[in-house]
This record gives structure tokens, C-alpha cells and sequence, in this order.
């Protein structure tokens, strides 16, 4: 599983190249503050921002967009704030990660489990 944010994975991938904040920021013409904060998780490019990023250190967009957990959260809080049942669920499910009694891949098992016994049903 991955659990390395977007800003840890740039982080990576810049000092593999041997680039420092400043250097990348010269780059894509942004301040190496920026850089920081990103790599921090304290802020998330645009998706020009991102394209940018990308080709400055020589990588495929898409090995950058698969750190970027932004929109999953959001979609979840939204749930959480929407939908009783969904808030509980979700809260159930994060005490048991936390407790040690339910890991990612064991979510992941479960789901792909009712994935194909919905499928069967049809």
C-alpha cells in the first residue's frame, strides 16, 4: 500500500535528482517556500502546478497525481458530514485502523469481496 503523501514522494524524487528547494522552485518559476510547503503537506499545486512539477523532475504526472489523496478525503468528509450512517461507519472503521484491528488491505479484501458478490447477484 502506498502511504506516502505527494509532498514525501516530490521530497524523494528531488533529492534523488539532487535538486535542492530552490533549485526546483527556479524551475517551474515558483519560491522555494512554496516548494517546502507542498512537500510539508501544508499546501497542494494546481494541476498546472503539478504538470510543471512533473517535468521538472523528469517523471510521468500520473506517478505524482497517485500521492495526491486530496480528493478522496474530501469526498469522505463530505459523507461524514452529509450521511449518519456513513459518519458512523467511517468513524467505526477509523477506531478499529487505530486500535490495530483493521488494516488497508484487509478494507480493500473486504470490499473487493462484496464487489464480486454484487456482481454474482446480477
Amino acid at each position: 500500500m502506498n502511504a506516502k503523501t505527494l509532498g514525501e514522494r516530490m521530497r524523494e524524487l528531488r533529492l534523488e535528482r539532487n535538486l535542492s528547494l530552490r533549485q526546483l522552485a527556479v524551475r517551474i518559476d515558483k519560491s522555494a517556500p512554496f516548494i517546502s510547503d507542498i512537500e510539508l503537506g501544508r499546501r497542494f499545486p494546481s494541476p498546472e502546478v503539478l504538470t510543471d512539477i512533473a517535468q521538472a523532475l523528469e517523471v510521468d504526472e500520473g506517478d505524482l497525481e497517485r500521492f495526491d489523496f486530496r480528493e478522496s478525503v474530501s469526498a469522505l468528509k463530505q459523507l461524514a458530514q452529509t450521511d449518519a450512517e456513513w459518519s458512523m461507519a467511517l468513524r467505526t472503521t477509523a477506531e478499529q485502523i487505530e486500535k490495530g484491528r483493521l488494516t488497508a488491505e484487509d478494507l480493500l479484501q473486504k470490499l473487493s469481496v462484496s464487489d464480486h458478490e454484487a456482481q454474482g447477484d446480477r
